[in-house]
């Protein structure tokens, strides 16, 4: 409750302060001429202007708010390190405490827990002071004790910022004396050609250390997880290591630096490259032994895709047709055998033979060598018809011994389905087919069939019971298929409906040419908004758990689920930034989660330095609070002051309290209207008279 005076004025202001003016000059006159009464009647005369200002006094009901103040525990990994979570906790009990005890404090508590997983962009504590206090007015607000190891990333430049007027003070956790190693990338690239090699600049960065340069450390560089070198660098300068683009997609580059004895954590000793393998146009060989209907659904597919530059050749004038047309008079194109399969042969990616059959036109010798470019990483898809059931078959050539089906020397000819094995039904090249998962499929028949047995190998597909149809195999580090069949040409053309041979005949040809996605035995890793799937593709009945490793070092096992794809599932909420890894004893995935580097562990050395000025700037203060050690609590009393320019002092800090509040009503008392100004100036015109009388 207080008191105050106002004027509320009977007549317009102007008009009074000229009726003051005449009364004084009158009064003035009448005292300088000594007429008697002249005191009285000039006090009469001003309580009568004074009446006219109608003076009052007010009384205000005010009903006082209670002043904010927000506490924000960081609570980000690097918070993690050696006891500063602890201290942290310990430090937001007591402070929390001595708030609570009080009077007129409204007490707000916030922490920081994630970094984003998009962005990584670190430890926003003023983003977080701006958001609790979005619904308070200015006024209201008492200040903001933030309690962290002082690596904060949105410090405002100045105070006027802050979108109020109120100390910020710093607890800053960890101990004096910290040091530590990191590695920092300056320059990578973004994409690279597969099998080319890129040049990845990084710089070792030793804080807190007394030589922060020249000191040598051995780094271990890998490649999804695998050691491709170690070499040596040098702190404070920068180094260039090269590395080889492997495979199209994403190739995640592990620079890890040895640690340094006795750093604050080894943790961002790692530094992250992701390089998006881009593969220049696949090159395709595709040999047709004769013109038949299916020729052009091989071409058509091959150039439909743009990643495949095709070359294709189809024999239609074997060496043993003689007819004696002058060779300059033939509109042929000569096969140039020695080019493809003796000087270019490793060049190409995949070789097609589309019903090919032995007629001189391949020495014997160029067929060793397509084995031996099988062995060493090639791939042959054989697209047989009855010429692989012949004498003349590819089969009885040395490629025969990279093949994965020998020719009984049957051929079945009458209708019926291609079916996709219980095996297929598992295998990336035929899994989900469109129109496979029904009795008989809902695609049309195939009518020509070329017996064989598997000798090695997988048949994804069958028909006419248990025969097999398509059957892959891996030779040495190349790919073979055989496709027993060569009317696949139906579905392309839509009889009866058609069939999906573009997927089919795709995902084929890519997995012979190893694309990452079509590997029938992998581990994968993705991530879905915060969660973490781990992925295991198999052609087995059942998989071994899991082992994921956090960045920070935490293990943890996963049993896997089948889902109703045929993949085996486990998820798990990614709560830190950095590097994932998952392995199961044979494979081995890595995922990145927020960018390849995440701010929270690019400085780790705890440090009021970076606080101090918007602290200074707001009347607050930055102070240590682990003690001499950096474990023990030690921490100063929290006052409530009015407003000031410093709210710190020896073993003190202090919160603004704001005189913000409520007004509920308001008692107003005239005093020259009414009785009381009434009675005064009847008591003056009285006294007047009765001295004007004597």
């Amino acid at each position: 409750m207080t008191w105050s005076l106002s004027i509320d004025p009977l007549l317009p202001l102007p008009a009074i302060i000229a009726l003051g003016v005449i009364i004084t000059l009158v009064c003035a006159y009448l005292l300088f001429v000594g007429m008697r009464g002249a005191l009285i009647r000039s006090l009469a005369l001003a309580l009568l202007v004074l009446a006219l200002l109608n003076p009052a006094v007010l009384r205000e009901d005010r009903e006082y708010l209670p002043s904010t103040v927000v506490v924000v525990s960081d609570n980000s990994q690097s918070q993690q390190l050696e006891n500063r979570a602890d201290l942290t906790e310990a430090a937001r009990e007591e402070i929390v405490s001595q708030l609570q005890a009080l009077d007129g404090i409204d007490l707000r508590q916030v922490s920081l827990n994630d970094t984003s997983m998009e962005t990584g962009d670190g430890t926003r504590a003023f983003t977080a002071i701006s958001n609790e206090l979005a619904d308070v007015p200015p006024e209201r607000i008492a200040g903001a004790i933030v309690i962290t190891d002082g690596q904060i990333h949105d410090i405002p430049a100045t105070a006027e910022k802050l979108g109020f007027s109120a100390p910020i003070h710093a607890f800053i956790t960890g101990r004096e004396g910290e040091f530590d190693r990191r590695l920092k990338v300056a320059k990578a690239p973004r994409f690279g050609l597969v099998g080319s090699t890129q040049v990845v600049q990084l710089e070792l960065v030793e804080e807190g250390s007394l030589q922060p340069y020249g000191n040598r450390a051995e780094i271990t560089v890998r490649r999804n997880g695998d050691i491709l070198s170690k070499q040596f660098i040098s702190s404070g300068y920068p180094a260039e290591i090269a590395v080889e683009i492997e495979h199209g997609g994403q190739n995640i580059y592990e620079f890890e630096v040895e640690a340094l004895e006795g750093e604050l954590t080894p943790l961002n000793n790692r530094a992250l490259v992701t390089i998006d393998g881009v593969r220049e146009n696949l090159r395709v060989l595709l040999v047709s032994g004769s013109p038949h209907a299916g020729e052009r659904t091989w071409r058509n597919l091959l150039k439909s895709d743009a990643s495949v530059d095709l070359v294709h050749f189809t024999i239609l004038r074997p060496p043993e047709k003689q007819d004696g047309t002058p060779i300059n008079q033939l509109s042929l194109i000569a096969f140039p055998t020695r080019e493809l399969f003796s000087v270019k042969i490793d060049e190409f990616d995949l070789i097609i033979f589309d019903r090919y059959e032995r007629r001189g036109v391949l020495p014997l010798l160029y067929f060793d060598n397509i084995a031996r470019y099988v062995n060493d990483g090639g791939a042959v898809l054989i697209a047989g018809g009855p010429d692989y059931a012949e004498v003349n078959s590819i089969f009885r050539t040395p490629l025969g011994r990279v093949l994965p089906a020998a020719p009984t020397g049957e051929i079945f000819e009458e209708p019926f389905h291609a079916n996709v094995s219980e095996l297929g039904l598992r295998h990336p090249v035929t899994r989900d087919l469109p129109g496979a998962g029904q009795t008989p499929p809902q695609w049309s028949k195939w009518f020509r069939l070329v017996g064989a047995n598997v000798q090695e190998g997988q048949p994804i597909m069958t028909a006419l019971g248990d025969k097999p149809l398509l059957v892959l195999s891996r030779v040495g580090k190349g790919r073979v298929a055989a496709l027993l069949s060569d009317h696949v040409w139906l579905w392309a053309r839509g009889y009866e409906g058609g069939g999906p041979h573009v997927p089919l005949l795709r995902r084929l040809a890519h997995w012979l040419m190893k694309e990452p996605d079509l590997e029938e035995e992998a581990l994968r890793m993705s991530l879905r908004g915060s969660t973490l799937i781990t992925e295991r593709q198999t052609l087995a009945n059942l998989v071994d758990p899991v082992t994921l490793t956090t960045p920070s070092g935490k293990t943890e096992q996963l049993e896997l689920t089948k889902d109703n794809s045929g993949h085996w599932i486990a998820s798990v909420k990614a709560e830190e930034l950095g590097l994932y890894s998952a392995t199961d004893g044979a494979h081995t995935a890595l995922i990145n989660v927020g960018p390849p580097n995440p701010r929270e562990f690019l400085e780790v050395v705890s440090t009021p330095d970076k606080l101090s000025s918007i602290t200074t700037q707001t009347g607050g203060t930055a102070l240590r609070i682990g003690g001499d050690d950096g474990a023990s609590l030690s921490l100063p009393n929290v006052i409530a002051q009015r407003a000031s320019t410093q709210y710190h002092g020896s073993g003190w800090i202090g919160i603004k309290r704001t005189d913000a509040s409520i007004l509920n009503g308001i008692d107003r008392y005239p005093l020259l209207i009414g009785f009381l100004g009434l009675a005064l100036l009847m008591g003056l015109l009285s006294f007047t008279w009765y001295r004007e009388g004597r």
